[in-house]
Parts: C-alpha cells; sequence; structure tokens
C-alpha cells in the first residue's frame, strides 16, 4: 500500500515553541495535485480546497461579509440534495465539522469578518478543506454554513500526533465460556449486530511510516466519524485567528464566545426516526434511537459498543457506568423492600405503637405542652397513628439494613473496577495515555499565561501562572466557596427558624379547629411542620443551586486551570462540596440535631433566646427524617427529570416551528443539527453530579429510609432512557472524548462509602429508638412474660405542672392536671436529684456508644476484607491483555524485520547484517517473555 504525506512539518505545531511566540502556529499544509485526487476524486465543485486561497476584494467581489468569505462558485439547487446528506456537494468528502454565523450589523461587524477570514485561513493552512453555503441557500435566510472535511493527509498525521490506536489484526482469541444461564437473559438482549457492530481487533498506535501494517481497507472509512470529528475539534481548538490587544489569539471556543461563530459541531449521521437515502450512512443513530433511546426498551440491555463508537469513550464510560449502578440496586432495593415488608406486616405486633393507642394507657398520659404559652397539654394516644407509621422504619430490620448497605456500597465499588478493566481492555484503553491527553495545556491557559520558563523536562519554554497570581487567584475562589457554603448554613438556619415559629402556630391550629380534628392523629404538629419546611428547603435547595452552578464556573475560569484535568477535577470538587451542603444538610439538622438539645420543662433551651427548640415525635425522629429524605430525593429527581426531558424538548420545537411549514428536502442536515440544542463540554460532569448526589441519598441516610434504593431504582431505569433519548434525538453530536474510567467521581464515590457507614451507625443509634429499646428489653424491663410492655411509660419522665414558669406555664388548664409527661430520662419531682439525668439514661448513651463502635469496626472490617478478596482486575482480562501485547508485539518486529529485509535486498547500505541479527535476536526474547 503506498504511503502518503511523509512530512516532518505538517502537524500543528504545539503551543509555546519559543520564546518570543505565545501561542501555537500552523505550518502550511499543502497536498500535492496527485495525492489530492487519489483521496478525494476529482475537485471541480470545491468551493474552498487546501490549497486555495481567499479571494480579494480586488477580484472584482464586493465589501459584504459575504463576498469577503465566500468565494464565487455554481449554485446548486438544494432539491437535488439529500436533506440526510453528510457529504460535500461532490458526494465523495465526508462533512466532519460544521461551523456557522450569521449576518452581524453591529459595530464589531469588520472586526468579526477579520476574524473569520483568518482563521478560516489559518484552517486551509492547517490542510482542512472548507465549503461554505450562502446564507440565501439556508433554511431561514440568515444563518451562514461552513462545512469542514479533514483529507486523509490531516487525519494520518493527527492520528500519529494524538497517538489513536488503528487496526492491525482481527482478534484470534477465544472469547469467554457462554454462561449456562444466558438463555434465560435472551427476552434482556439486543441482536449481536447491535451490540458488537465491529469485528474485534489488535491495535496499536498510529504510525505514518507503517500504514502497510493496518487493515485499511478503505481510506474513507478508516477512521470512524467520531475519530474524524475528534481530529478536527484538536485543530479547531488551537487554530490562531490573529492579535488583539498585543495579544495573539486562538481557538473555536473563543471565537464562539466573541459571537465571531454562532455555533460547531459535527454532524449526525441521518435523522433518529427513519434510515437514510443514502446508501454510504450507516445509520448508527437510528439504530441508537430504535434499540436504546426508546422507553419500550427500558428492559433491554445497552449497546455500549456502538455508544462507544459513535458518542466516544468518554460517553460510553458514563452509561457503563450508569447502567451497572442501575444494575447492582437491583439487589439493594429488592433487600430494602423485604425489610420495609417486614416492618409493615409486623406493625400490629409493635408494643410500642400498642400502648400508645391503648385508651388505657397512652390516652391517660398527658404530655407537656408542645410550645410556651399558647399550646395546650395534650393525651399520647393522639400520636397514635404516626407512631404505628414509625414502625415500618424504625425496626430491627433497620440495623440488618444499614449493616447491609455498608457491604453492598463495598461490592458496587469494587466490582465497577472489575467491569471498568474489562471495558479498558475491550476498548483499546488499557495502554491509554490519559496524561498525554490531558496534560495538553488548555487554550485558555495560553491565551492568558503571558509569562513563559523552560519546563525542565523538555527544556522548551511554556507559559506560567506567576505564584503571587495563582495565590490572589485562589484566595478570591475560596472566600466565593466559603461564601456560598456559609449561604447555605444561613438558609438552614432560616427554615429551622421557620420550624420553630410555626410549630406552635401548627400545634394551636390543629388543637382548636374541629375541621382538622379527623385526621390529627396522622397530621401532627410535628409531621405539619416538617412536611412544610421540607418543600421550603427544596425550593431553597433548587434556587441557590441554579445560581451556584453558574458561579462556581466562573470561579474556576478565574484560576485559569494549567490542564483540562485540573478544570475538571477543581469544577468538580467546588461543585459537589456545594451540592453536598446543599442537599445533605437539612438531612443531617433532622438525623443528628432535632431533639437533641430541647432541655425539659421549665429549663427548655431557646435559639437566638427566642424561639424554643422542637422536640422529636414521642415514637422518635426517625419519621421526620424519613419525610424530609423522601421530599427532598424524590423532588430532585423529579425536577431532574422534568429539566433533561422537557426544557430541551419545548426548545427544540420552538427553534424548529418554522422549518416545519417548509418542504422537507430544503432543510439540509447542517441546518437540522444547529437547530438541536448543544449538550456542551460539562453535560457529562451534571449527569455525574445528579447521580452522586443520588448516591449520597441512597448510602448516607438508608437506615431511615429502607425504600431509598427502590426509589433510585426506578429514577435510574428512567434516568438511562432519558439520557439516551435527549443525546440521541435532542442534542447536537457531542465531539468525541476518550476516558479511561470516571475520573475523580470515583474518589468521591469511596469517601462517601466510608462516610455512610458513619452516619447509618449515629442514625441508628441516636436517631432511631433501637438502642433505648434494647437496653430496657434486657435490663428495665417490668414484665418477663412481656419484656417490651411498659417502655413508653419508661420512656417519659415526669414534671409537676406547678414547676412550670411564668414563660412556659399554658394560659389554661380546665382540667386541673398536676403533672405532664415528656421524652427523656430524669429523675422525677419527689426525687433529690430532681429533673437530672437518671442512671439509665448514661447506661443508654454508653450503649449507643458501644453500638457505634462496633458496628463501624464489624462494618470497615468486612468492607476491607472483601476489597482485599476480589480482584480490582479479573484473572481473563489480565490473561489476554498480556496474550494483546504479546502478539501486537511479535506483529510489530515481524513487520520491521521484513521491511529490514527488503532494504537489505535493495543493498541499502544502512541495513547493516548486525543490525537485521539484532532484530530477529529483539522478536526471539520477545516470544521468550
Amino acid at each position: 500500500m503506498n504511503r502518503l504525506g511523509k512530512r516532518g512539518n505538517e502537524t500543528l505545531i504545539e503551543m509555546s515553541l519559543s520564546a518570543d511566540d505565545d501561542i501555537a502556529i500552523l505550518t502550511k499544509f499543502k497536498p500535492s495535485e496527485s495525492e489530492g485526487e487519489e483521496c478525494n476524486g476529482p475537485l471541480s465543485e470545491t468551493i474552498s480546497t487546501a490549497g486555495s486561497e481567499i479571494p480579494s476584494s480586488s477580484e472584482g467581489l464586493s465589501s459584504t461579509e459575504t463576498t469577503l468569505l465566500i468565494p464565487e462558485h455554481q449554485v446548486i439547487d438544494k432539491r437535488h440534495q439529500s436533506k440526510d446528506s453528510i457529504f460535500f456537494r461532490d458526494g465523495v468528502r465526508r462533512i466532519d465539522f460544521v461551523l456557522s454565523y450569521v449576518d452581524d450589523f453591529s459595530k464589531e461587524l469588520e472586526k468579526k469578518l477579520e476574524r473569520r477570514k483568518e482563521f478560516e485561513s489559518n484552517l486551509q493552512k492547517a490542510g482542512l478543506e472548507l465549503e461554505t453555503e450562502d446564507k440565501k441557500e439556508s433554511e431561514d435566510g440568515k444563518i451562514f454554513f461552513v462545512k469542514i472535511h479533514a483529507p486523509w493527509e490531516v487525519l494520518i498525521t493527527y492520528a500519529e500526533e494524538l497517538n489513536i490506536k488503528v487496526p492491525i489484526k482481527e482478534n484470534d482469541i477465544p472469547s469467554t465460556v457462554e454462561n449456562p444461564l444466558d438463555c434465560m437473559l435472551f427476552p434482556f438482549r439486543l441482536p449481536e449486530k447491535v451490540m458488537h457492530p465491529e469485528p474485534d481487533y489488535f491495535t496499536a498506535p498510529f504510525s505514518k511510516d507503517k500504514q502497510e501494517l493496518y487493515l485499511i481497507n478503505d481510506k474513507s472509512t478508516f477512521f470512524s466519524p467520531s475519530v474524524r470529528n475528534r481530529i478536527v475539534n484538536y485543530i479547531l481548538t488551537r487554530c490562531p485567528y490573529g492579535t488583539e490587544e498585543g495579544k495573539k489569539k486562538f481557538g473555536i471556543k473563543r471565537l464562539l464566545n466573541n459571537g465571531t461563530y454562532t455555533a460547531a459541531y459535527p454532524l449526525h449521521d441521518c435523522q433518529y426516526w427513519k434510515k437514510a437515502n443514502d446508501p454510504n450512512c450507516d445509520n448508527e443513530r437510528y439504530t441508537l434511537y430504535m434499540e436504546w433511546a426508546r422507553f419500550p426498551r427500558f428492559y433491554k440491555e445497552q449497546p455500549l459498543d456502538l455508544i462507544r463508537k459513535y458518542y466516544g469513550e468518554k460517553i460510553g464510560i458514563y452509561f457503563a457506568w450508569l447502567g451497572f449502578y442501575t444494575e447492582m440496586l437491583f439487589l439493594a432495593a429488592v433487600v430494602g423492600l423485604i425489610c420495609f415488608l417486614y416492618g409493615l406486616f409486623t406493625m400490629d405486633e409493635n408494643m410500642s405503637s400498642k400502648e400508645i393507642c391503648d385508651p388505657a394507657i397512652g390516652g391517660e398520659i398527658i404530655m407537656c405542652p408542645l410550645c410556651d404559652q399558647d399550646c395546650d397539654y395534650w393525651r399520647l394516644n393522639t400520636t397514635c397513628q404516626s407512631s404505628q407509621y414509625s414502625h415500618l422504619f424504625d425496626n430491627v430490620a433497620t440495623l440488618f439494613f444499614a449493616i447491609f448497605m455498608g457491604i453492598w456500597v463495598t461490592l458496587f465499588l469494587e466490582f465497577w473496577k472489575r467491569r471498568q478493566a474489562r471495558l479498558k481492555y475491550e476498548w483499546d484503553l488499557v495502554d491509554f495515555e490519559e496524561e498525554q491527553q490531558q496534560l495538553q495545556l488548555r487554550p485558555e491557559y495560553e491565551a492568558k499565561c503571558t509569562q513563559k520558563k523552560r519546563n525542565p523536562v523538555t527544556q522548551e519554554m511554556e507559559p506560567y501562572l506567576p505564584l503571587t497570581s495563582q495565590a490572589v487567584r485562589f484566595c478570591i475562589s475560596g472566600t466565593t466557596v466559603l461564601f456560598w457554603v456559609s449561604l447555605i448554613i444561613a438558609s438552614m438556619i432560616a427554615v429551622i427558624v421557620y420550624r420553630l415559629a410555626v410549630y406552635a402556630a401548627f400545634a394551636s391550629l390543629m388543637e382548636n379547629t374541629q375541621t382538622l380534628q379527623p385526621i390529627s392523629g396522622l397530621l401532627t404538629p410535628q409531621l405539619a411542620t416538617s412536611v412544610t419546611a421540607s418543600c421550603l428547603n427544596f425550593v431553597i435547595i433548587m434556587i441557590l443551586n441554579f445560581f451556584y452552578e453558574r458561579i462556581a464556573i466562573w470561579i474556576t475560569d478565574m484560576e485559569i486551570p494549567r490542564t483540562h484535568m485540573e478544570y475538571e477535577n477543581r469544577l468538580t470538587m467546588k461543585m459537589f462540596l456545594f451540592q453536598f451542603v446543599n442537599y445533605y444538610s437539612s438531612c443531617f439538622y433532622v438525623a443528628f440535631f432535632k431533639g437533641k438539645f430541647v432541655g425539659y420543662p421549665g429549663a427548655y433551651t431557646y435559639m437566638f433566646n427566642r424561639w424554643r427548640n422542637e422536640e422529636c415525635d414521642p415514637a422518635g425522629c426517625l419519621i421526620e427524617l424519613t419525610t424530609q429524605l423522601t421530599i427532598v430525593m424524590a423532588g430532585k429527581q423529579i425536577w431532574g427529570n422534568i429539566q433533561e426531558a422537557f426544557v430541551p424538548w419545548i426548545c427544540n420545537w420552538w427553534g424548529r416551528r418554522k422549518a416545519r411549514n417548509n418542504p422537507e428536502n430544503l432543510y439540509s442536515r447542517w441546518e437540522q443539527d444547529h437547530d438541536l440544542q448543544t449538550f456542551g463540554a460539562l453535560g457529562l460532569f451534571y449527569e455525574y453530579l445528579e447521580m452522586v448526589i443520588q448516591f449520597g441519598f441512597i448510602t448516607l441516610f438508608v437506615a431511615s429510609f429502607p425504600l431509598a434504593p427502590l426509589l433510585a431504582l426506578m429514577n435510574n431505569i428512567l434516568e438511562i432512557r432519558v439520557d439516551s433519548w435527549k443525546l440521541t434525538t435532542q442534542y447536537r453530536r457531542p465531539v468525541a472524548a476518550k476516558a479511561h474510567s470516571i475520573g475523580v467521581w470515583q474518589e468521591i464515590l469511596n469517601g462517601m462509602a466510608i462516610l455512610s457507614v458513619v452516619t447509618n451507625a449515629f442514625i441508628v443509634a441516636f436517631t432511631s429508638d433501637m438502642i433505648p429499646r434494647l437496653v430496657y428489653y434486657y435490663a428495665y424491663y417490668e414484665n418477663e412474660d412481656s419484656p417490651m410492655s411498659g417502655y413508653i411509660n419508661n420512656s417519659l419522665s415526669v414534671f409537676l405542672i406547678s414547676d412550670f414558669p411564668d414563660r412556659n406555664k399554658p394560659k389554661e388548664n380546665p382540667e386541673n392536671f398536676v403533672i405532664c409527661r415528656y421524652r427523656d430520662y430524669r429523675y422525677p419531682p419527689d426525687h433529690e436529684r430532681k429533673y437530672l439525668h437518671s442512671m439509665q439514661f448514661w447506661h443508654i448513651l454508653a450503649a449507643k456508644l458501644a453500638f457505634i463502635i462496633i458496628m463501624e469496626h464489624v462494618v470497615f472490617s468486612v468492607k476491607f476484607f472483601v476489597a482485599w478478596m476480589i480482584p480490582d482486575v479479573p484473572a481473563d482480562v489480565k490473561a489476554k491483555i498480556k496474550r494483546e501485547k504479546y502478539l501486537t508485539q511479535k506483529i510489530l518486529h515481524e513487520y520491521e524485520l521484513e521491511k529490514l529485509k527488503e532494504r537489505l535486498c535493495q543493498g541499502d547500505k544502512r541495513a547493516t547484517e548486525k543490525e537485521f541479527i539484532a532484530t530477529e535476536g529483539r522478536m526471539e526474547l520477545s516470544r521468550a517473555m
């Protein structure tokens, strides 16, 4: 096979070549006519080729934007061109990228014209071929489209630059032995051609000097569309367009920000609802929609290989992780449902709720007022129904489920590492040098850093940000983050104040309103306050989240991170820290602070010396934590799905409303994609963030709500299809990107898994009534035949009403009660240690602390043992990796040996016999190894 384009200076030269050059430059790249004809065929209809130049005004063109940027060409009737065309007008060269812009009559018209002219000229010098669609040919008559094609010479040059792996031989490693249970999974399988759209190959990094080695059957399809658009995007982000304010400017991102171009995107290969008429079209978008993006396919496996081929590895690894997470949730959801059903079926056997509901016990216990002066004394049996519902989540199964989830999260993370390792092998990411890809300097960093210093490794001059500037930027950034976190805490305090302020109002309203009496047993003042406060807190969460997202991006941009990896990691940590405090602060308050610092009648504690701290329900605070968790978690998931599905659909419907009135064949492929929404560089970031926050809900507080994994499972089944639907139908095709893992999210998940053991241990110990009941059962029971009888009376202390100070004493006592009860373990008024904590209180506290220590040690021991037992990389994958490396090295060595033989036969003096012997010896050594 003939090799093409063996030049050493045809790449986009990397940034910072010398001390006096601030940005990258493009060297001229003009393939010979014979090469261009061999690759692309006749170019008679080309508007602008790599070797052409932008015409000047002296050639008879006007000074308008059209004539400056669009050379004269023959107008072609669009009716003769398929609306699904993804090729130039010659029908041969594929459109790899599209730029769009509109007529702009603002003051910056001339400046934008000059930028576009310079930018497109430099793109041509880089070897790209351009074809422009006049605005008169667009659907609305306003938008210009610049179509970009990367010829073979450009593709092979940057494939080598980006270390892209290409096939060298079909994989001959036998596939894994089939699972005998596969027949049971047949209903969930997709067709083989959908699951594995391409044969499996041994691959090697591309090199222009070894083209005969690779399986190049057709140059036009050798590089997939996702690889082609990735290469073109690489050039676009580094192409200069002029000098402004003494600084060289470059990159399509900056041109999009200043309005020079309105959009830059690769094309979908066809419409999603039907196949293209062009036989050269792969129709992968249509296949993805039919087999993956429709909700009726929710029970089917995901075509991960096709997703990876069409969208790139970064999006593929996200859907692989989301699918695996959803599969693992199934086990947690089943166990959680069983625990919930246990609580449901044993509800009538719960001794505590029986005593509360018994008129002879709960009906005779008079409770102290819930607020000062305005609230009356009340009977314990008015909380009968809420105590029964509390048993649904506060029972022995709660302890089991908390321990189970501590082990489940370890299994999830360890098995995901194995699944990730298998994907790395299958997707040729084992030797993916993420550092080489991610450590490339961000164009924004190079543009904003005017100072340079010598790299001690490469000995080349590189831009850098002075330490003083970094310190100032980090101080501003840190202060901003702390301010917003403080704002969240302030809003949480405001919600707590709301709880305290309206609690008395709800208590008074429910006692004095006859219409609320029928539901007073279910809707207690505590529950009414908790529900309304949770809804208010959710609204505040969403408002703060809306504003902080924009602030986080702004301060991260201000820090000027050096690499793409640094940028993503910094933004991730800022966003996660804020979201963690924003979403979980209210749950932490209810779980660990509410009802813990109340005081006792006559000596209540007050917030700001004004509002009396709220108490837990006599049945415990766990039911309120469940309510809070349900509202925030379910509300976030519902709102998120509405945002993800309906918002882009409405925007696209509004944008396309005019196009539907025109003939279909006038609405071209680039115009159709132009009217779609932009996925954006941070699109996946928000998807991961949403799932990680959900992961926190089902792990950090799962002891209070065993049904949380079930809710998450149902949401994720919908989430997979919503994400796939919007990506396939509502968004422009994202630029393909490589990734071999979920990145920093893995460490965040590990941290949350460890924290969840601690939080669930504290929830069982301090929020539920599990430990006080166990202490009573074993140490303070009064009836051997029924050890739990008398627990409610034992858990309530006695207060003498005459000891009430005027501030707390109710205005009325029509039944002349002498004593009232309150939830605590204190000595009675006739004891010498009146109203001080009793010995039982200290026994319970010691038991709680002992339980936390024991549970944490047991769960952590099991977690670390399981993590040690499960290897991160499956044994068969390790063997396949070694086998593939050996065979690949063998193929490369044999190729080198054949080339050396050819040189010897041709009498090449440089090819000595010793070199031949050394090469053959290296092959033998490789076989031995």
